[in-house]
This record gives C-alpha cells, sequence and structure tokens, in this order.
C-alpha cells in the first residue's frame, strides 16, 4: 500500500523522442523539507557539541580572550610576556604579510591558546573538586563548613546552563581500591555467613592471594584504569551481559509499569500515539544534548554515557558473544500485532507525526485483519530463546533476500512497538492484577516482544502502557529517566479529546503502514518452535507477586530519622530469615555515575549487624530498646557501605576485574575462583523516581508510578525491586521459581509487610515512651511549681 502511494509522485514514460517525467509537487515539497530538517539537524548538534567541548567556559569567552589580547597591542602592557611578539616573528610566510597583521595575527593565536589553557585548567580544577566525596559520608541534613565551601566551588566552575553532556570530560575516572581494602571489606561480609571453620579457610584463601597474586593483578588493573575512561564498564558488559549464552528474557531484561491509578485513555491507539511522539520528543532532545544533566544535590553531575544507545540500538546474537549495535538518525519503528509486523515511518516532510497521526497510523493495524505469514506468530521467540541457536539461525535464514530486509528494518528501527490484544494494569477489584501486569511485561506470551531491542514499548487495549528493556547497554535509571519523561508528557503537555482521542486535525493522506515480508522455511520455523518452549519454559516458571505496601512510606520512616533505603533493606533481611530460617549473600544494586562511565557496584547487605538486629527481632528475651538500639547500628552500617559502593570503595566491582585479569594471564586463584561463584540468593534494586520532578505528586497524588521489576537471579532465590512513591506508599516487585520448592513469592511479600510493620512498631513504642517520658517530666516539673 505504502509502495503504491509513494509511486505515484515519481512517474515517467519513455518516448521515441525521449523521456517525459512527471515530478509530484508534493513529493518535491517532502524531499526539501526533509533535506532542511537534516541540515538544522547537524547545525544544531556542531553547535552543542561546540558548547560541550569548550566547557566550562563558552564560545564568546574566546572573543573576549582576542580583544584583551588585541587591546594590548595599543598598550605598553605586555600579558603574553613577549610570546606574541615571538609568534609573529615565527609565523610562516610573514614576508608575505605586513607588520600590523602578523601582530594581529600574533595576538590571535596566542589568545586561542590562552584561551584553550584556562578551559583545560577550569576542568581539571572541577575535576578535582568532584573527586571529594566527604560530602556523602555526611549524616543526613548536617553539612559541615568545609562541605558548604566545597559547594560553592563546584558550582562557581560548573559554569552556567550546562548540556547533558557538558560534565563528562571533567567527570574524575573510578578510582582502583587497594587490595587490602577490598579483602578486608570481603570478608567482613561473609563473616555472618559461614561458620568458623568455612570462614578460617576463607580467610586463608585470601591472605593467600593477597601474599602471592594479588600485586601482579592489581597493577595491570591500575594500567587499566589510567587508560581507560572507567576499568569496570567495557569489561562489566562484555562478560556480564554480552557473552551470557543463556536466554535474556527474565535473566536479564527488566521492565517498567504505567501509572498506577491514572490511565489518561482507554483508546489503545491514542495512548501510544501520544507515547510515541513524547519519545520522539525526548530523543530529539537527547541527539542534542539538550536534556539537563542529572545532578546530586543539584550540583553534582552524573555520568551521562549510558544514554547515547537509548534508542536505535539493538543486542545482534552471536556465536561466543553478542555485540551492542547502535545506529544514528532512523526515522521508523516495527510494530508487531497479532503476529504481524508492520513499519511505521515517523517523519514526513521533516518533521515528527503529529499524535493524531500516530493515532492513525496504528489504528489501521489494529483494524488490520490480515493473517500471519508462515513461522511469522512466533518469530520474536528467537531473542527470547537461547542465544547460540539464534544467532545461527541468523546467519543462516536471515542473511538475504526478504528476511534480511526485514530484519533490518526491525534491528534498525528506532524502538520495538508491541500492540498487545489482552488488557493489564492494577485493577484494586481484581486479586493479583499487578502480578499479571508484570508477568506480562517481563516475557508476554515469549514471542510478542523482540527481546533484543534496547527497549519494547507495550500497549494494551485499555489504555495501559509499559516497557520491557535489554539490560547490557544501560541500567534502569536511564530507562527511568525517559519514562518519567514520555509519562509526563504523555498527561500534562499532549493531552487528549473528551473522546480519548489525540489532539490535533487527523491527516488521512498518510502512506499506510508496510507489512514486513518473511519467508521462513520448514527448518527455519523448527527452530523458532524450540526456541518458543524453551522460553516458554521459563516462563512459565516466574514466581511473581507485585503488591502495595500503604501503611506507611518515606515520610514517617523520615521521622524515625532512618534512611528509607536502610529500614526497607533490614525488612527485607527479616523476611528473608523468617522465610528462611538462614541468612543468605545479598545484593542491592547502586549506582557509580558519579565517575567518568560509571554504571554499577554491589552492596552486600547482609552484614554482622543486620544479622545481630534480626536474631533480637526473633529472640523473645530481646528488649524493644535493645532491638531499636541493634536497628540504628545495622542501619549505620548498611548507609556506610553504600555510600563506599557510590564513591568506587566497593567490592565486588574490584574483585570481578581482578578475575578478568586473572583469566588474561592464566593465572589460577582459587580465591576469586570461589568468591565469582557465590549465589546471590536474595538478589534487591531499588527503582529511582522523581528524576525529573515533572509532577508535582504533592499536588496531583494519583500520578504515580507502580515502578518495575526483573525476573529471579538464583534458582532457589528471590528477586526483588522496590520503588518508594510519594511520602506514603511503597511498591514492591518479588520473583522466585515455581520449579524450586524453597521458595513461594505471595509467602516472601506477606513476610515483608510483616517486617515492615514490626520495625515500625520498633519506633512507635520508643515514641510512645518519649512522650510518656515528657509527660512524667511536666507532671513532675509542675508539682515542684506547686510545692
Amino acid at each position: 500500500m505504502a509502495e503504491a502511494h509513494q509511486a505515484v509522485g515519481f512517474q515517467f514514460t519513455v518516448r521515441p523522442d525521449g523521456v517525459d517525467l512527471k515530478l509530484s509537487q508534493e513529493v518535491i515539497r517532502n524531499i526539501y523539507l526533509s533535506g532542511v530538517t537534516a541540515w538544522k539537524k547537524k547545525a544544531i548538534q556542531f553547535k552543542n557539541g561546540v558548547l560541550a567541548g569548550v566547557y566550562p567556559a563558552s564560545p564568546s569567552s574566546w572573543l573576549i580572550v582576542v580583544i584583551a589580547m588585541m587591546s594590548s597591542l595599543y598598550t605598553r602592557i605586555d600579558p603574553s610576556l613577549g610570546m606574541i611578539d615571538a609568534i609573529k616573528e615565527n609565523l610562516p610566510l610573514r614576508d608575505c604579510m605586513s607588520v600590523q597583521t602578523r601582530a594581529v595575527l600574533g595576538a590571535i593565536l596566542f589568545a586561542t591558546g590562552l584561551w584553550l589553557f584556562l578551559i583545560y585548567l577550569l576542568r581539571y580544577t572541577l575535576k578535582g573538586l568532584l573527586s571529594y566525596h566527604g560530602w556523602i559520608f555526611e549524616s543526613h541534613g548536617k553539612m559541615s563548613t568545609s562541605t558548604k565551601v566545597w559547594l560553592s566551588l563546584v558550582k562557581m566552575f560548573s559554569g552556567r546552563r550546562p548540556l547533558l553532556y557538558s560534565f563528562q570530560a571533567s567527570l574524575p575516572r573510578l578510582p582502583v581500591p587497594s587490595v587490602d581494602d577490598t579483602i578486608h571489606r570481603y570478608l567482613e561480609s561473609v563473616r555472618p555467613l559461614l561458620n568458623n571453620e568455612q570462614y578460617n579457610q576463607m580467610e586463608i584463601l585470601a591472605n593467600d592471594f593477597k601474599d602471592t597474586k594479588a600485586a601482579q593483578l592489581q597493577r595491570y588493573l591500575i594500567l587499566k584504569s589510567w587508560w581507560a575512561t572507567n576499568y569496570v564498564s567495557d569489561w562489566w558488559e562484555e562478560y556480564i551481559y554480552l557473552k551470557g549464552r543463556s536466554p535474556i528474557m527474565v535473566n536479564s531484561n527488566f521492565y517498567m509499569m504505567d501509572f498506577l491509578y491514572v490511565t489518561p485513555t482507554h483508546r489503545q491507539a491514542a495512548r501510544v500515539g501520544n507515547v510515541v511522539h513524547a519519545m520522539l520528543q525526548y530523543r530529539r532532545k537527547l541527539e542534542r544534548g539538550e536534556h539537563a544533566p542529572l545532578r546530586a544535590l543539584g550540583t553534582v553531575p552524573m555520568c551521562s554515557s549510558q544514554m547515547e544507545r537509548m534508542f536505535n540500538t539493538t543486542r545482534i546474537p552471536g556465536i561466543e558473544t553478542d555485540i551492542v549495535q547502535h545506529l544514528t538518525d532512523r526515522k521508523h519503528l516495527v510494530v508487531y500485532h497479532k503476529g504481524r509486523f508492520f513499519q511505521v515511518w515517523l517523519y514526513t516532510g521533516g518533521r515528527h507525526l503529529l499524535p493524531s497521526e500516530l493515532e492513525t497510523q496504528f489504528q489501521r493495524i489494529l483494524n488490520d485483519t490480515s493473517e500471519p505469514q508462515p513461522g511469522e506468530l512466533q518469530l520474536a521467540a528467537l531473542t527470547a530463546g537461547h542465544r547460540v541457536p539464534w544467532a545461527r539461525a541468523r546467519i543462516r535464514y536471515f542473511s538475504q533476500g526478504a528476511n534480511k530486509a526485514s530484519l533490518d528494518a526491525i534491528e534498525s528501527a528506532a524502538f520495538f512497538l508491541t500492540l498487545d490484544d489482552e488488557p493489564q494494569g492494577y485493577d484494586p477489584a481484581k486479586t493479583n492484577s499487578l502480578d499479571s501486569y508484570a508477568k506480562s511485561l517481563l516475557h508476554g506470551k515469549c514471542y510478542d516482544r523482540w527481546f533484543d531491542k534496547s527497549f519494547t514499548l507495550i500497549s494494551y487495549p485499555n489504555g495501559k502502557i509499559g516497557i520491557n528493556a535489554e539490560h547490557s547497554w544501560a541500567d534502569a535509571p536511564i530507562v527511568g529517566h525517559m519514562w518519567e519523561y514520555v509519562l509526563a508528557t504523555d498527561c500534562f503537555h499532549l493531552g487528549y479529546t473528551e473522546e480519548g482521542h489525540c489532539k490535533g486535525d487527523v491527516n488521512r493522506g498518510l502512506p499506510h503502514p508496510t507489512r514486513l515480508q518473511w519467508q521462513i522455511s520448514k527448518e527455519c520455523q523448527e527452530v523458532i518452535e524450540t526456541s518458543y518452549l524453551s522460553a516458554k519454559q521459563i516462563a512459565d516458571d516466574v514466581d511473581f507477586n507485585a503488591y502495595l505496601f500503604s501503611e506507611f512510606g518515606k515520610g514517617l520512616i523520615k521521622k524515625c530519622r532512618t534512611s528509607p533505603d536502610a529500614f526497607i533493606q533490614l525488612a527485607l533481611q527479616l523476611a528473608q530469615f523468617r522465610d528462611q530460617r538462614v541468612f543468605c549473600l545479598t545484593y542491592e544494586s547502586s549506582m557509580t555515575r558519579m565517575f567518568r562511565d560509571g554504571r554499577t557496584e554491589t552492596v552486600r547487605s547482609c552484614t554482622s549487624e543486620s544479622v545481630a538486629f534480626v536474631r533480637a527481632m526473633e529472640d523473645a528475651g530481646a528488649t524493644n530498646a535493645q532491638r531499636l538500639a541493634l536497628f540504628r547500628k545495622a542501619a549505620e552500617k548498611h548507609q556506610n557501605m553504600y555510600r563506599l559502593a557510590m564513591t568506587g570503595s566497593g567490592i565486588d566491582r574490584h574483585l570481578f576485574c581482578l578475575y578478568i585479569v586473572s583469566k588474561y594471564f592464566g593465572v589460577d586463584s582459587p580465591f576469586l575462583t570461589k568468591v565469582l561463584a557465590e549465589p546471590w540468593k536474595l538478589s534487591t534494586s531499588q527503582t529511582a523516581q522523581q528524576q525529573l520532578n515533572l509532577v508535582d505528586i504533592n499536588k496531583f497524588p494519583k500520578y504515580v508510578g507502580a515502578g518495575g521489576g526483573f525476573g529471579p537471579v538464583a534458582d532457589d532465590g528471590y528477586g526483588v525491586s522496590y520503588i518508594i512513591v510519594g511520602e506514603n506508599l511503597i511498591t514492591f516487585h518479588i520473583s522466585s521459581k515455581f520449579s524450586s520448592p524453597d521458595t513461594d513469592s505471595s509467602r516472601f511479600g506477606q513476610h515483608i509487610q510483616k517486617a515492615m510493620l514490626d520495625i515500625q512498631a520498633l519506633f512507635k513504642h520508643d515514641n510512645d515512651k518519649k512522650i510518656v517520658q515528657n509527660a512524667n517530666c511536666v507532671l513532675l516539673e509542675n508539682g515542684k511549681k506547686h510545692i
């Protein structure tokens, strides 16, 4: 259909006297507008590249320096200390220029050199300031004078109105911790998990490694940290993600949900029309670097490098390792609906399609009643199964002809969109509605999401939406940043008509979406079926429980003068012990984006302090005062570990990189082998929210997200994601496997809820006790006055 529409714009007839050429004015106009838009985009990117390249200075500052140096030519003061004269006398072709011309040119060259020197001086000064992390270890709400001075200096050297990538060159490198510190912290972290004999054995292995092999490996790691922008991130992406040969569905990909209580329209095509348009707006600002960089305390910048590959990115399967393919300036997306793949162009006449135009295109797909081609229905199951069969099938069946053209269209698309045919979302009247919603986003039917794309946007017939994201290219906060922008833009800027349609005129003249064509042989269909059955087995084994904890939230926890994250982590430790009756190695993800190209670090949440607190909670003989004291001690320990992880002094990334170096050099280390083989039976992560503050949730309390989640990391363990929503709500996403007789996600959710309430009761009892003590003091004082 689209080809037929486009063909009428260009017609020619061969005659005996020549060729009669007819051109459509509309087509010529669209070509012209597309070219103008492309050149404007390149000009803006060039301008922003210059602005980011000279930051924290500005191009106008160059002119100021030049004018200052030029003025010295007419005064007796020479700020260059004779360098302008030296440049003037050594210019090439000096005989062809007048003395005045050489003087002006020498002043300009010296001013330019001085300007560049000052830029690097400012940049390295800022990098030195950003290498200070003492502020993060100060008590919440208490800022020392030195930190206030430091913040003022950072603000002063940060310049004005930075672009997204302005701070990249000023961010410090991730430091390599000392081996002694890392091993000390490691042994401290496993002490509560091992008996005396096991701990002594581990201590012997650790000390043997430290005394024999560690120094050699550490030297190479330090060398890499000097040479590379980040000594961890490239190896982390390669070995943790891309070299994995198991399915990425459930095991690696994660999901994010829509607004919890609000559905702005129940028209599927209209909702996804607005959302896709908001994503295009976000992508345009991203390509131009116009998003404001995220900054802690509103001042300390975070690395933005992960955002570069958000769109037009696909994980390409390989026999031994995958690769991440990132393209630029792709103007289409691919839509999956009821087993058919459609290509939809996102631009017309050099501009984005309007929300109403996108709604029209998506409604056309929804109205299309054609049947899938042979093998097309479950084709995407190849991305859900094991990586090696998919890589071989890609080479054998998708390297030429129609299959290659269609696969190229998918892999080069801005992102992938699934128009689902089963409603999902949170419904308080339906039990387990969030569980069903989570499983749909995490794996769907195993063949209706393209799990290799950087993200798949999923739209439901009741107007709900969500995202399934591939993990290798970036971490959840990066996707969350885009998701916050999209949801806020959808509801508060684009909006809908009273009938629920997208605002704006309907353009019926757009070319229809194009069906992708496939020629899938019987042998290829068998490979697809094998991948589907493998993926379905994984999906069917996922036991999910997502629920809302609304008894209290961040507001009450802060009144208890403790960290909300530490509060929840200790509740998880208590719940884990009550569920399994043993403690386990616990993973909590923290970010290292205060460093160049930083990604994540591990916080080992199960500590000796948290174990002591949990045992006191289970000891009927312990008093509430004792339990509360142990809680505060454990919470402070957790916070300190989190701060260490954020500032480059974590345990696991350092040991991981030492292990990679040992493999490169063929060095066998029983200690590193044992460390890297330890299972994380409890894997946790907090979903970031309110990164952009585009929605005032105090004014619009219903416009809150439900967060996101991931699959279980261990076969006999739990995966727990949580989001602290506003002041009075916490959402938990709990995953495990039905095949494990030891785990039950619903049961674990009940344990978490009870643990949260039990810990809160400690503070309530302490507050009640203080109220009684204060009242007694008042009565006693009044009694003394009366006497």
